[in-house]
C-alpha cells in the first residue's frame, strides 16, 4: 500500500516529486557491490569527471556536490569575497528560494537583484543597475559575480548571443559570470546547442549543473571551465559538509546519466510533454503567461477554475514569486521524465470541461 506522501495522476507540482529513473537506480546499485576508495578518488568518480571534459568540450574541474543550493552557494563563494556582490535577476533561485545560503557560504556577500521582464537580466538592466549602485571604494560592495538562470525561473531560455552580451558585460566590469542550471538539461533539449555553447564559448565562467530534477536521486555538480578559478574550492566544499565519503554514489547516478545521452532524452520528453500541456489548455481558452520553452507552463487560471481543477486530484501550485502581476490568477506547472500523456490529456480535458 503506498503512503499517503505519494501525489495522485496528473501530478504537475514539480519536476523535483518524480522518482529516479530506473538505469539511475540500477547505477546506483551496481556502485553498492564490493568497496571502492572514499571522498571522490574512486575510478568510476574519475571517469565521470572525464565524462564531463567530454561533454564539455575542454578540461574542466568538476566537484560533484548533493543539492543545488549547495551548488549555487559554494560556487558564488568561490568567485566572490565576503565584501563583493552578486547581481542577479530579482526572481532568480539564489534571490528567492534558498534562504540566504549564497550569503551564508559567501560569508557575508551582498545579493543585488536586477528587475527584467520574462525572467531574464538584459544588458540595459545590468547596466542601469551598475550605474546606480555605490561602487566607490572602499564603500560599496564591489560587484564581482553576475549569475543567470538557465532556464529562467519563469521557464524562459538564453539564447547563446544573450548570454554572450551579458558576459561580455560582466566582464568588461570586473565580474565572473555564473549560471545557476538546475535545468540546463532542459535548456539544452530545447535549444538545440550545445552544452559547450551555452556555457564557456559564451563567456561563462562556473555552472551549477543540476541532475536531480531530471531523473537523478540527488547528483549536482559544480563545474568551472577555468581549473584555476577551482583554487580553493575542495576546502569550501570540505567544509560545507558536501563532500561525499562516498563519492562514487553521486559519479554513478551522472555516469548513467549521461550513458547514451540519456540525461538529454528525458529532458526533451520533460519539454514535449510541457508543449502539449500547454497548448491544451490553450485550445480550451486559458491564457499562458510565459513561454513555454522547457518543461514549465504557466498558466493564468481563474481561482474558480483552479479550486475545480485541484479538486479533480490535480496538483500544482499558484506562482507567486513577486507577487500578484495577474491579479495573483498565475500558476506554475511542470512537468517531468515521468510524465505521462495520458494525465496531460486528463488534465486539459477537465480544464475544458471547467469553462463551459
Amino acid at each position: 500500500m503506498r503512503d499517503l506522501c505519494y501525489l495522485p495522476g496528473m501530478n504537475f507540482a514539480s519536476d523535483n516529486t518524480a522518482g529516479v529513473h530506473p538505469q539511475i537506480l540500477a547505477a546506483i546499485a551496481r556502485a553498492n557491490e564490493g568497496a571502492a576508495t572514499s571522498y571522490g578518488s574512486d575510478h568510476l568518480t574519475k571517469r565521470v569527471e572525464k565524462k564531463f571534459c567530454e561533454i564539455f568540450e575542454r578540461d574542466v574541474a568538476v566537484y560533484f556536490v548533493a543539492t543545488g543550493t549547495a551548488a549555487n552557494g559554494l560556487a558564488l563563494a568561490t568567485m566572490a569575497p565576503s565584501y563583493g556582490a552578486v547581481l542577479c535577476h530579482e526572481e532568480s533561485h539564489i534571490h528567492m528560494d534558498e534562504c540566504a545560503a549564497p550569503e551564508f557560504f559567501m560569508g557575508g556577500g551582498k545579493l543585488v537583484p536586477i528587475k527584467s521582464a520574462n525572467g531574464k537580466l538584459t544588458p540595459d538592466a545590468v547596466k542601469q543597475t551598475l550605474a546606480g549602485y555605490a561602487r566607490w571604494r572602499p564603500h560599496g560592495a564591489p560587484a564581482r559575480v553576475l549569475s543567470i538562470s538557465q532556464a529562467s525561473e519563469c521557464g524562459t531560455l538564453y539564447a547563446v548571443g544573450e548570454i554572450g552580451a551579458l558576459a561580455t558585460l560582466a566582464h568588461e566590469n570586473g565580474m565572473k559570470v555564473h549560471v545557476d542550471g538546475a535545468r540546463f538539461a532542459s535548456a539544452v533539449a530545447a535549444s538545440g546547442k550545445s552544452p559547450a555553447a551555452l556555457a564557456w564559448k559564451a563567456g561563462v565562467d562556473v555552472l551549477s549543473f543540476g541532475g536531480s530534477k531530471n531523473g537523478c536521486l540527488a547528483a549536482e555538480a559544480v563545474v568551472f571551465f577555468d581549473p584555476e578559478d577551482a583554487a580553493d574550492f575542495d576546502y569550501r566544499r570540505k567544509r560545507a559538509g558536501h563532500l561525499w565519503s562516498k563519492s562514487r554514489f553521486l559519479a554513478a547516478q551522472f555516469d548513467a546519466y549521461f550513458e547514451g545521452g540519456l540525461w538529454l532524452q528525458l529532458a526533451a520528453h520533460a519539454n514535449a510533454a510541457a508543449t502539449r500541456l500547454a497548448e491544451g489548455l490553450k485550445k480550451a481558452g486559458v491564457e499562458i503567461g510565459y513561454s513555454t520553452d522547457i518543461n514549465a507552463v504557466f498558466p493564468v487560471f481563474e481561482r474558480a477554475l483552479a479550486e475545480r481543477l485541484l479538486a479533480t486530484g490535480a496538483s500544482f501550485y499558484p506562482w507567486a514569486t513577486l507577487g500578484d502581476w495577474t491579479g495573483g490568477n498565475l500558476y506554475r506547472l511542470l512537468c517531468s521524465w515521468a510524465t505521462r500523456t495520458e494525465e496531460i490529456d486528463e488534465f486539459i480535458a477537465h480544464a475544458q470541461a471547467s469553462r463551459q
